[in-house]
């Protein structure tokens, strides 16, 4: 194929088929054209010379300039890129009638062609001027002489494109639209994500439904359908713009339907009351295709959260469940306090008690035993929805379950008082009724408490301390001993906070130095939870055992990195601040 005066206009004609089919701007098409056309230039006139083509957005036609730089080198290592600066001003100035200046950009590129530097220079372009270019001509000197670093550009004969040329073009400017289009498309719903959109199934690949949503084309990957859901081409289906992402290849809109903010957005579509703020979602626990909880507060005390999204006869939860192939949803009230929510949580079964723990982010809940069925739910799904929705680790036992692990707890404390304190079975009783869990309590409790035990004077009670002292000590003498044993360090059992029982749980862990403890995470010791597939998992602590917060774990660490020289207090207070000035920024954003 020439670039000759028949197809010249073609080219342009080309690029604004393209440009219409795609909705891009067809100056990139054009662009993607001049680049397609140097490269191919090149494969005839040597990859060493640089090549441009410029093409008319008038006329079609297409200019193939060498482009060369004037270089103060003594020797020229590439004559077809470079030229000595003597033989640049004598170049000029032989071709002075013909020389166009003009103000230009020079770019540096790298082996793959993207451009790595930009720097003004002026161009000297060895041609006869048209009217463009005295347009760029204004305000240039014409009688300046070339200097180094400088651009001399002089006209090449248009190139004859051969078969495998030709395909090399067609490769560019198919890849240079697609790029094009791409960006397009980025730009269009990198804003959107979170909406709900509308498209038609176009195809399926490898489980995958193509959809096309318009402006481009969205991928609904198979763990993102609802399991029994089938469609075929040409289906309407309506999904959840959960991520908009830049891709070098492949799709760059990615939708789903089983994500718990589809039926958010699906509600605020059905009922006004949430659409206009007077209802608020306070959370979305879903098993899609299955069930799903949702909990929702209303700040109008006249109006009633979960009446306003049933709807008159459940017109408006019908309207979601329809769009979700019949998953069943369970509406219920929010409330502040974690255990009246979790009772609403755990509707439709019926709630005796909870005891919550709040540092472990734990809860017991006990059920009537005909209820714990219900609770659980089939295959553990009522119980999981509604872990998910209060964010806690929710155990369940049965009225009689409680009441033997109590019963059990009261023996086991009341053997341990009798073995530790000598002391007959009917006095240990009488402690732990009291409320005594643990040896501790005994020996440093203000003696008011233990005076107030039927049977109990101030003799008793000092002579109780005076052996709950003896035997901590004699156990820490002996902790103390093994922890030595195990090879841990001075430094570690001088550091304040640590109980010689702790220093046996760190030595056994292989934690025997200082610097061996200031390198640990607070949550390897103090235990946490991580969740996988979105199901909880308990981490255990190497300090969990003897009730140490995270809060207390990560303090220990830094007080360990701070006597070690590993930060100062400066860095300390620095990060603080930081990490303050980000949760309000996103408080205020929230």
């Amino acid at each position: 194929m020439a670039i000759t005066s028949a197809n010249q206009l073609e080219l342009l004609q080309t690029a604004e088929a393209v440009a219409r089919e795609k909705m891009i701007d067809p100056g990139l098409v054009v662009e993607a054209m001049e680049e397609s056309l140097a490269r191919a230039a090149k494969s005839r006139y040597g990859s060493e010379v640089d090549i441009r083509v410029s093409i008319d957005r008038k006329t079609g036609r297409a200019t193939f300039t060498r482009v060369r730089t004037v270089t103060d080198a003594d020797e020229i290592e590439n004559e077809k890129a470079e030229l000595s600066l003597k033989e640049g001003i004598s170049t000029v100035k032989l071709e002075r009638p013909n020389v166009v200046v003009l103000n230009a950009k020079a770019h540096t590129y790298d082996e793959d062609g993207e451009v790595v530097e930009t720097r003004d220079v002026r161009r000297f372009v060895l041609r006869k001027p048209n009217d463009n270019d005295r347009i760029m001509m204004e305000g240039v000197d014409q009688t300046a002489d070339p200097v180094v670093g400088d651009l001399i550009a002089d006209e090449v004969p248009p190139v004859e494109m051969g078969r495998i040329a030709a395909q090399s073009a067609k490769q560019v400017i198919l890849q240079k639209v697609r790029e094009a289009e791409r960006d397009r498309q980025y730009a269009e719903f990198k804003d959107r994500v979170g909406e709900i959109i509308n498209g038609v199934v176009k195809r399926e690949e490898y489980g995958n439904i193509i959809v096309d949503v318009g402006a481009g084309e969205a991928q609904l990957r198979r763990n993102e359908k609802i399991g029994r859901e089938a469609y075929r081409n040409g289906d309407r289906i309506r999904c959840y713009i959960k991520d908009v992402r830049r891709e070098n290849r492949g799709h760059q809109i990615f939708l789903s339907r089983t994500a718990p903010e589809f039926m958010r957005e699906l509600f605020k579509m059905e009922v006004p009351e949430i659409y206009d703020g007077i209802i608020e979602i306070k959370a979305v626990a879903r098993d899609p295709g299955s069930r799903a909880k949702i909990a929702v507060i209303s700040y109008d005390n006249g109006i009633d959260p979960v009446g306003a999204c049933v709807g008159m006869r459940g017109s408006r939860v019908q309207a979601v469940v329809n769009e979700l192939q019949g998953e069943k949803i369970d509406i219920i009230p929010w409330n502040e306090d974690a255990p009246t929510f979790l009772v609403n949580a755990l509707q439709p079964a019926e709630v005796s008690k909870v005891v919550l723990d709040e540092d472990a982010g734990k809860i017991e809940v006990v059920v009537p035993d005909e209820q714990l069925s219900l609770a659980i739910g089939r295959r553990g799904q009522n119980v999981r929805l509604a872990s998910q929705l209060t964010n806690l680790d929710i155990d369940i036992l049965t009225e009689e379950e409680e009441s033997k692990r109590r019963q059990a707890e009261f023996e086991e404390r009341t053997k341990l008082f009798m073995d530790s304190l000598d002391l007959d079975e009917f006095f240990a009783q009488l402690l732990v009724s009291e409320g005594f869990t643990a040896l501790e309590e005994v020996a440093y409790v203000e003696a008011d408490e233990l005076l107030v035990i039927d049977g109990v004077d101030e003799s008793t009670a000092e002579e109780l301390q005076a052996r709950a002292r003896d035997y901590l000590e004699a156990q820490n003498k002996k902790a103390l001993e093994t922890a030595k044993e195990l090879g841990v360090d001075e430094t570690l059992i001088a550091f304040d906070g640590l109980t010689p029982q702790m220093l046996v749980a760190l030595g056994e862990d292989g934690v025997k130095t200082l610097e061996d403890f200031a390198t640990c995470a607070d949550w390897e010791l103090a235990g946490g939870w991580t969740t996988d597939g979105g199901e909880r998992i308990k981490d255990d602590g190497v300090l969990e055992p003897f009730e140490v917060s995270l809060e207390e774990a990560q303090n220990m660490v830094m007080t360990a990195r701070l006597q070690l020289g590993w930060v100062t207090i400066e860095e300390l207070e620095a990060d603080a601040a930081a990490e303050s000035e980000a949760a309000a920024e996103e408080g205020a954003e929230g």
